[in-house]
């Protein structure tokens, strides 16, 4: 590796008191450009504006490399597919973009990896967590109730060697991946949380059924008992609250729910005249809920034992991820700058600045292609980030499989999230 990323990791993306980058100031003319993709207008900009500071803040603090002037090309794709698409067709027009950072979700995810896969630009993302981007089987056999596994096909989704023409790796990814997220879910309320029983409730969704399955496969496998499922438009609210009754007869201890926030967190104020409040009768779910004010609002009263998870570190919590956070906050000042996003994204800049040093390398001293960064990208393990030991599998996932678990502020739509537990897969999957 160059010096720049000789110097360790101090140097390469901590940013600890008295590190500096090692890099020389770049002669006029020699530029790379990094494509940034992220919905910075709409709902979902709430989360990727934070995430875009901490890739901005990546840069301010690394602003050449080996001898280049590093320069970002952000786009807005308000979370809408094809806006997603023709932002990725805008930076492959342009030559000196030799890879990108993005998108946030899934379904933009899902329309963009084709269309840079085929013109061999590589991607990073700081936040998509749906199985079917990375390969071909949705919920692994081990994580289903039934013991077959769910393929992207079954689940309504185009598997991931769909998403690849040229059958080549080009989207990577720093969260891990939503089967994971019901996996880990089913370990805190066993182990943390001491439930032996659970009613669970899924939203006709994908996302929120594979959830679900994940969450009842592995709590029983632990011990526990799923005691009964609904699968219904929560929005509806119909069977909600026989089913609810029927749990509290058959002895739940809490409620688990996959899907999406408003209306799977009112199905948390529905559970007050059955079931004791507060965290006597926790209500699980995924990131669909996590740091949501409309969670907050929808469960009203009932707020207290609410936990989510969510599929990446919390950088706030990280040791490695202090200093980094300290002269962030120094840097933009305002406390809506930082979101949990912020230090995951700061680090896919960071795995792909080592890739392009790499890639620099390869090209001697030149710019690189992007075919080389997508083979650099593709190699990348151990390196030290802020949010740990960061790598990618042959699947372009993250190898730092890391869950975290929130617990929701009792009182106030807009106090912060509690993380009550970290559970860690790195080493070995649940399965």
């Amino acid at each position: 590796m160059r010096s720049w990323a000789a110097a360790g990791a101090c140097a390469v993306v901590a940013l600890s008191a008295g590190c500096a980058p090692t890099s020389q100031p770049a002669p006029a003319g020699k530029t790379l450009r990094i494509g940034v993709d992220l919905p910075l207008s709409g709902g979902e900009s709430r989360a990727a504006t934070p995430a875009l500071n901490g890739i901005r803040y990546f840069v301010q603090t690394h602003p050449t490399l080996d001898g280049f002037t590093i320069q970002l090309e952000t786009m807005d794709d308000a979370a809408d597919p094809r806006r997603g698409v023709s932002n990725v067709n805008r930076f492959l027009t342009e030559a000196g973009v030799v890879a990108m950072i993005g998108p946030f979700d899934g379904p933009v995810a899902r329309k963009e990896i084709p269309v840079a896969n085929s013109a061999g630009l590589a991607m990073v993302s700081p936040a998509t967590s749906n199985p079917c981007l990375t390969r071909d089987v949705y919920v692994p056999a081990p994580l289903n109730p039934a013991r077959t596994a769910i393929t992207c096909k079954q689940a309504g989704l185009p598997p991931a060697s769909d998403l690849r023409p040229t059958h080549t790796v080009n989207f990577f990814r720093l969260t891990t991946t939503d089967d994971l997220q019901g996996a880990a879910a089913a370990e805190f309320a066993f182990g943390t949380l001491h439930v032996l029983r659970v009613g669970v409730i899924s939203d006709h969704e994908a996302y929120g059924q594979g959830l679900a399955s994940a969450f009842s496969a592995r709590f029983s496998r632990l011990g526990g008992s799923a005691v009964g499922r609904l699968d219904t438009d929560p929005n509806a609210g119909a069977g909600i609250q026989p089913f609810l009754a029927r749990m509290k007869d058959d002895g739940a201890q809490a409620i688990y729910y996959g899907g999406g926030s408003h209306a799977g967190c009112a199905i948390r104020a529905q559970m007050s005249p059955l079931f004791a409040t507060g965290e006597s009768t926790p209500f699980l779910g995924g990131d669909g809920i996590a740091h949501d004010p409309q969670c907050i609002a929808a469960a009203g009263t009932s707020a207290a034992g609410i936990y989510a998870t969510v599929p990446i570190v919390d950088a706030t919590s990280a040791p490695a991820a202090q200093a980094a956070i300290a002269g962030f906050r120094t840097s933009f000042g305002s406390t809506s700058a930082y979101g949990p996003y912020t230090m995951v994204a700061y680090d896919a800049t960071a795995v792909l600045y080592a890739a392009l040093d790499r890639a620099i390398l390869a090209a001697g001293g030149g710019p690189p292609s992007r075919d080389q960064v997508i083979a650099e990208l593709a190699r990348t393990s151990g390196l030290e980030g802020v949010t740990g030991r960061l790598g990618f599998d042959a699947n372009g996932d993250t190898t730092n499989r890391v869950v975290s678990i929130f617990e929701a502020p009792a009182a106030g739509a807009r106090a912060p999230w509690k993380l009550a537990g970290t559970v860690d897969y790195s080493a070995r999957l649940p399965y």
